[in-house]
């Protein structure tokens, strides 16, 4: 069944690894400015992944200056892993000014599920303002639809900010999730991204899987941030489906080079978050092509 539903060469699929050139050229020529309202564990991180790519990351935890920030910005991410009562009236002006002058927003609803302040902030995130983009892993994908009303059967049960076990994305559930993610994008009129072993990206018409990456990458903190900073940079300088693809695409190879180079020379994982950031900023689009696992979801 998983076989019948998988399309390697679409045209879909060779339009997306054809954009992938323009994309990256993009944001190196743009350097699109990236306001981060992210989390205080991964706000270096971020902001260093973003350089890497081209990009030209600000950060912030002042309200009153949100939405002069967004006036400048290219796109607005949004993050909540650490959520305060100074930072949720950062992301409503930031937000509200940028649904006001129509920049894009790319939200990361880390832990949805997990407390009722993330799951009331990621609502109010989702039902007030018109979102580029959404990524999460597919717990926080699948708590985004029960919260909305969406599908209240799913039995997917928060793990703190990781994925939980039964929703890790594989072939055998590939269908499945495909559908959930492709709903909720069109519900939302959005591009949704479940990051996860497969990646599934959609705008609710058409659904992307990505089987790029390496196992190390979950064992450091801040990868699925930097790759929603990444997005959010992607997004500021292509429009977003394209930019989501390219994002995927451009992580989880880096991933795959940083995770080669540390198992070759017996280092670890310090030394992964490291040569990561490195493989960021060193990849060209021709070896993306090359190496992009992309493939069309038939659902």
């Amino acid at each position: 069944m998983t076989d019948e539903i998988i399309i390697a060469d679409s045209e879909n699929v060779k339009n997306a690894l054809n954009g992938f050139q323009n994309a990256l050229k993009n944001v190196k020529e743009i350097s699109p400015l990236t306001f981060c309202i992210t989390n205080f564990v991964t706000v270096t991180d971020c902001a260093n992944a973003a350089l890497a790519i081209g990009a030209s990351p600000i950060m912030s935890n002042g309200a009153e200056e949100g939405g002069e920030i967004v006036n400048i910005a290219s796109a607005l991410v949004i993050n909540i892993g650490t959520l305060s009562k100074a930072q949720n009236e950062l992301m409503r002006n930031s937000a509200n000014q940028a649904k006001e002058i129509n920049k894009p927003i790319i939200f990361d609803p880390v832990g949805a599920g997990v407390s009722a302040l993330r799951n009331d902030m990621t609502t109010e995130i989702v039902e007030n303002y018109p979102l580029a983009l959404i990524r999460g892993n597919m717990s926080e994908i699948k708590a985004i639809t029960k919260l909305i009303n969406l599908d209240e059967s799913n039995d997917s049960v928060a793990k703190g900010v990781d994925v939980a076990a039964s929703d890790v994305i594989s072939k055998d559930n590939l269908a499945v999730n495909g559908l959930v993610v492709k709903e909720l994008a069109k519900e939302l009129n959005t591009v949704v991204i479940a990051s996860g072993p497969i990646d599934i990206i959609s705008d609710g018409d058409v659904t992307f899987g990505l089987e790029n990456g390496d196992e190390m990458m979950p064992l450091i903190t801040g990868s699925g941030c930097m790759l929603t900073t990444i997005m959010g940079s992607y997004v500021g300088a292509n429009e977003p489906l394209i930019g989501g693809i390219t994002a995927c695409a451009l992580m989880a190879v880096a991933g795959e080079n940083a995770a080669e180079y540390v198992r070759k020379n017996d280092l670890g994982t310090g030394s992964f978050r490291t040569v990561l950031i490195d493989n960021l900023y060193k990849l060209t689009a021709e070896e993306l092509v090359e190496r992009a696992n992309l493939f069309e979801i038939n659902i």
